[in-house]
């Protein structure tokens, strides 16, 4: 059998499996268990936050003969018929692909037909802002005046694109990014299940990495795996990821604080020289700042951070001989260089003269 890649393996299938989006789940529920479903809904919200999988449960939900808790059963004969690839009462559209006029003007003729298994046909519209704007006006017409048995479901990652119109005649939802501490726990269910060791630091790293998505997420933890051979640890996460470790970190920015402009030259060439990415050298330099900040100003920092402890710690000691105003400076820098990095010729040079910047200041402008 061929391997299925996790993300995929382990998609929610019902609500209750769908993390960090409880206000949504919860509405969801709710109005099918009361049987008050509206004829649009718009599911918005950045990658791999759920709007898909939450779409396909729901359109199995409001048909399911026998929905549990809101839910879809799974087990009787709409659930097992929505299954089939070939079912025709769930209509999924790509509007990145599928965007011109004709193509919605095909929906509005075939929607007069009634489901064939289900009480209600659900067209699922991915990536909905795509559409043309003689697309949308032939979309409209059809959500003004719906058949009693459609439910349209769009999701979009980007819902300012829509028309105030489209808008209009939607229920909104918004899906948030799931936080690190509900990522690392999800991950550490799914490597249980599969067997599959890890420690708490390479679990930390990778939900950072996956910036609040469970696909991203996933589909790092996949190659993670097959990098470190079924059991991870730190420097292998950080090596597949191509991040630097911890120490570098703290290293180069005590150096850079101390004005050590000749050891700040010297991290950066070593960095360089273990083949890491300039760009995200210079991210997660800027990340780390952001930490120390977090550290100095919050009064319960790790309840932001979710660090383990021992780095946390290291952190802290570090934080506590910084200055703010420095590190609001530092930040400031090598935040506005992340968008000139991508067009760097010479990615290397422009860190080395963030560090310049910051170390010389004002006699940099003098001169």
């Amino acid at each position: 059998m061929s391997y299925q890649a996790l993300y995929r393996k382990y998609r929610p299938i019902s609500f209750k499996e769908i993390i960090g989006q409880d206000h949504i789940v919860n509405t969801l529920s709710n109005q099918v268990k009361a049987n008050k479903i509206v004829h649009a809904y718009l599911f918005c919200g950045s990658r791999g936050t759920g709007k898909t999988s939450t779409a396909k449960i729901f359109a199995k939900s409001i048909n399911c003969e026998d929905s549990a808790n809101g839910s879809p059963c799974g087990k009787c004969e709409t659930c097992i018929a929505m299954d089939d690839a070939c079912n025709m009462d769930i209509v999924e559209i790509d509007a990145a692909s599928n965007n011109r006029v004709d193509e919605i003007r095909d929906i509005r003729e075939k929607v007069k037909f009634t489901p064939i298994k289900g009480k209600y046909k659900i067209y699922i519209i991915d990536e909905v802002h795509m559409l043309t704007d003689s697309a949308y006006n032939a979309l409209l017409k059809t959500l003004e005046e719906p058949p009693k048995h459609i439910v349209f479901i769009l999701a979009t990652t980007e819902p300012h694109k829509l028309p105030a119109t489209i808008l209009s005649r939607c229920l909104r939802f918004d899906f948030s990014l799931i936080s690190i501490e509900i990522l690392s726990d999800h991950l550490k269910n799914i490597f249980k299940l599969e067997n599959i060791e890890f420690d708490e630091e390479s679990i930390k790293v990778i939900a950072n990495a996956g910036e609040g998505s469970v696909r991203d997420t996933l589909s790092i933890a996949d190659s993670a795996v097959a990098y470190c051979n079924g059991k991870l640890t730190l420097d292998k996460v950080l090596d597949i990821l191509g991040l630097n470790d911890n120490e570098t970190l703290v290293e180069a920015t005590e150096s850079l604080f101390k004005k050590d402009l000749g050891k700040c030259l010297e991290i950066i060439d070593k960095v360089y020289k273990q083949g890491k990415n300039m760009s995200v050298f210079a991210k997660n330099l800027s990340v780390h700042f952001r930490n120390l900040l977090v550290i100095k100003t919050c009064k319960n920092p790790n309840k932001i951070l979710n660090l383990p402890n021992n780095i946390f710690e290291k952190f802290e000691t570090q934080a506590n001989s910084l200055n703010t105003k420095e590190l609001m400076e530092a930040m400031k820098i090598f935040g506005n260089i992340e968008s000139e990095l991508k067009y760097a010729l010479s990615p290397k040079i422009l860190i080395e003269t963030a560090f310049v910047s910051f170390i010389l200041g004002d006699n940099v402008k003098k001169n």
